[in-house]
């Protein structure tokens, strides 16, 4: 059998991490033989993750197939007609070696609509052959993603029935795994059968020697140029990874730390969001360092020797799928510092992992930014980004906090800012902000005075985390997706599904005015 692995790319990121970790359990594991891991992918992933990758596989070989075409749609200079020849010939090229043998397709996050003319070649493909497809959703298009919607009218994929049907392919071939129980619950409800939940594997690594330790401070050392504690924030230079929080609570809570992060820009519509908060850090003086791993990934420590390097380890993020920095912190043996998310919170808690310093939310006082300027600002971006609907989505969309206070002033949680106000709350003094906040946020006492004399408290690693996140349960699980053809779904499941969630997701308490536009 032969197990066919497609993504965009192999950048570093929570998905590839699941690929690493998992795919040697799945072969392990695997209901017969498996004859090669063969990846499609856009572009060539890094040399020496590839060479780890292939030890990590031991005599099963690993082939990969290039095709830019298979890649982030924004990112190509062809056009449509273009991409279209080029994804058909790629898929025809990466189908060769295995159309007259088993196989199974292990597709990631098409659910993200970066490249649907990808989803809808590899669907109907998968459907035709009657090739089994486990469609792994890790992100959605229709989550604060809207800015894409604007690119999909390229593929004559502008309705939103057209979407569904891309995207949640309805066919006896496709299994739609979700990584979390919120995403899976939606989907079993409309693809009986043909869905499931599939939680992130994950490892607790054997702690780095004293040596490589001592290897990786001294990195972060020469890295920030002086030797103070760093607080880690283990990201991508995302909007959603809402890191100007991140540095809020740094300066709050240990005003000597800096705030890292590992990962850099992964791509071009991320630039505006991180040159901007890098040239107020540089501005200001404050203690920020982004991206640390970016580039070239030899010679440089890896994320669990930089975790165990660090004091302490954030996560602010204002959505994620599954939320693997969470327990990365746990695994390390590092304080976490965290926002609970309420997709995933219930998960973590049926994994068995309690977080000591958890927050919903840091509300700040409204004196802090120009609260005019700001609503001002708010409803000229809300209002764009609901043209960016079809105005059968834009009419489900609630009222961002801010907009429904009206001139009424009043605290404000820091998520739920532009960058711009975010910005001008990190410009004011230190002592002043948190003063105003302080009072706001009880909590925060407490974890300024444990920071202060390094006693934030460990999340404890718990026992039951085996029977959910071991690499042998999730092969287990995996494979018992794999579609047979005999469960079909109902007529209309595509549009149902995607219906619901975007229902869900534009409810007030998933909007974001950071997600809203390229630059806020």
């Amino acid at each position: 059998m032969y197990l066919t692995v497609v993504h965009y790319h192999l950048r570093p990121g929570g998905v590839r991490r699941v690929i690493e970790l998992a795919t040697p359990h799945l072969v392990q594991l695997a209901p017969e033989p498996v004859s090669a891991v063969v990846f499609g992918t856009g572009e060539a992933p890094d040399a020496d993750w590839l060479r780890g990758f292939r030890r990590r596989l031991g005599c099963t070989p690993v082939k990969v197939l290039v095709e830019p075409a298979f890649g982030y749609v924004s990112e190509l200079s062809k056009d449509g007609r273009a991409v279209d020849r080029a994804i058909l010939a790629g898929m025809r090229r990466l189908l060769v070696e295995i159309s007259e043998n088993n196989c199974l397709v292990w597709a990631h996050n098409l659910g993200l609509g970066r490249n649907l003319r990808l989803a809808r070649r590899l669907t109907f493909t998968c459907d035709n052959l009657g090739i089994p497809l486990i469609a792994h959703h890790h992100d959605w298009w229709f989550d604060n993603r809207w800015h894409h919607f604007t690119t999909k009218p390229e593929g004559g994929l502008s309705r939103l029935d057209l979407l569904a049907n891309t995207v949640l392919a309805a066919s006896p071939a496709v299994c739609h795994a979700a990584i979390n129980k919120a995403d899976a619950a939606v989907l079993g409800k409309h693809f009986p059968g043909l869905s499931g939940w599939l939680p992130n594997p994950v490892e607790r690594e054997t702690p780095p020697t004293a040596a490589r330790l001592r290897a990786a401070e001294a990195w972060l050392i020469e890295q920030i140029g002086e030797k103070a504690p760093v607080w880690l924030l283990p990201c991508r230079l995302l909007r959603r990874k809402n890191i100007a929080e991140a540095l809020l609570l740094t300066r709050w809570l240990r005003p000597e730390a800096w705030l890292a992060t590992t990962g850099g820009v992964s791509s071009a519509e991320e630039e505006p969001y991180a040159s901007t908060l890098n040239a107020a850090a540089r501005r200001h003086g404050w203690r920020l360092r982004l991206g640390l791993l970016q580039g070239d990934e030899t010679l440089k420590p890896s994320v669990p020797e930089l975790l165990a390097a660090s004091e302490a380890v954030l996560l602010t993020s204002l959505q994620e799928g599954f939320g693997l920095p969470y327990l990365e912190a746990a695994a390390a043996g590092r304080p976490l510092i965290a926002r609970q998310l309420s997709n995933i919170a219930p998960d973590l808690e049926t994994f068995g992992f309690t977080f000591p310093q958890s927050y919903r939310e840091v509300r700040v006082d409204p004196n802090l930014f120009d609260w005019r300027s700001e609503r001002q600002r708010q409803a000229r971006l809300f209002a764009e980004w609901k043209r960016l609907m079809p105005r059968t989505a834009s009419r489900l969309a609630g009222k961002p906090p801010l907009l429904a206070a009206g001139s009424r002033r009043c605290p404000v949680p820091f998520s739920r800012l532009t960058l711009t106000a975010q910005i001008e709350v990190l410009a004011r003094p230190i002592e002043e902000s948190w003063a105003r906040c302080a009072p706001l946020n009880p909590f925060l006492e407490t974890w300024r005075t444990r920071a202060a004399a390094a006693q934030l408290k460990i999340s404890p690693w718990p026992r039951s985390a085996a029977r959910w996140l071991g690499g042998a349960v999730y092969a287990m699980r995996f494979w018992s997706l794999v579609p047979t053809g005999l469960a079909r779904p109902a007529p209309g499941a595509s549009a149902a599904a995607q219906g619901q969630f975007l229902r869900q997701k534009l409810q007030p308490e998933n909007l974001y005015p950071l997600l809203w536009n390229l630059r806020t």
